[in-house]
């Protein structure tokens, strides 16, 4: 028998439901781009969760798109290997063979453990590479670095024909180049990036493992318009790791990204939290307020 606490339990999560009716409204039909990494991939309980919001993004309406890192698992295989990793100015210098391991890695295990854990909690995902249809057209971001690339193209129907047939797209951040042959490894965040650009997403959503952005107190900054992140890397308040994202967010706006979320991955739930809720969770960021 149910106890009152059970029952309080109840009528506060169906509060929580109904209070979430005009912004599942306001999705239905979007497209939302969630890039997915950080330690939450290396945890199973973790993954499920991730893959339980997914499915009920795409339930609800929602086209979301998943793209994906992996950093941890080629630095493990990297060493398995005896491959040894080189390093200029703090960036993976990434060679013939290290880029075999790094698709090997991304395409072939990151990518299908996702995919697996999202068909479990009952959604229909599919595996792609940007390789895939030239989905991801890169060339070298800095010739020091190899077969690191930066996108310079986008082909996204093949997202559009997954949408329509109700097939969640999970990418890994590999892409093919201009020549023939040509493979090269796109951080995460910039794929996830390049990929909302090119589909003109309502959202994009760069989950980490800190809370959002924060100010120079230490403070998350819940809102902010591109104007003030580009002052905020101007003036070093936003360093180390949070500059590529940072530097992804403005990219991602000035491709037609309607807004774009830097969020704790952590935190149970956070893709929904950010969606669904009156609040949201992380910082927001807008090329205009």
């Amino acid at each position: 028998m149910r106890t009152q606490t059970m029952d309080r339990d109840w009528i506060a999560t169906a509060r929580t439901l109904s209070e979430a009716l005009p912004y599942l409204q306001r999705y239905a039909g979007s497209v939302v781009v969630v890039k997915f990494g950080g330690n939450a991939m290396g945890d199973d309980a973790a993954m499920a969760s991730f893959a339980r919001d997914i499915v009920l993004m795409r339930q609800v309406g929602v086209n979301p798109v998943v793209v994906h890192g992996g950093g941890p698992m080629i630095n493990e295989m990297l060493a398995k290997l005896g491959i040894e990793s080189r390093f200029v100015r703090g960036k993976r210098v990434t060679d013939r063979a290290t880029v075999e391991v790094v698709e090997m890695i991304l395409s072939g295990l990151v990518n299908k453990r996702i995919v697996q854990a999202i068909n479990d909690e009952g959604g229909r995902a599919v595996g792609l590479s940007g390789k895939d249809d030239d989905l991801l057209v890169a060339e070298a971001d800095d010739p020091e670095l190899g077969y690191v690339g930066r996108p310079v193209a986008t082909r996204v129907q093949v997202l559009r024909d997954l949408f329509g047939a109700g097939i969640i797209p999970v990418v890994a951040p590999v892409a093919t180049g201009r020549e023939k042959n040509e493979t090269f490894n796109v951080n995460g965040d910039t794929a996830a990036g390049a990929i909302a650009g090119g589909l003109k997403a309502d959202r994009l959503l760069l989950l980490t493992d800190v809370a959002g952005v924060k100010d120079a107190a230490g403070d998350v900054i819940t809102e902010l318009d591109a104007a003030r992140i580009r002052a905020m890397i101007e003036d070093g308040t936003i360093a180390g790791g949070m500059i590529p994202k940072a530097e992804t967010a403005l990219a991602a706006l000035n491709e037609g990204v309607r807004a774009v979320v830097i969020l704790d991955g952590r935190l149970p739930n956070a893709s929904l939290l950010e969606l669904f809720t009156e609040y949201g969770a992380g910082s927001l960021i807008r090329k205009r307020l």
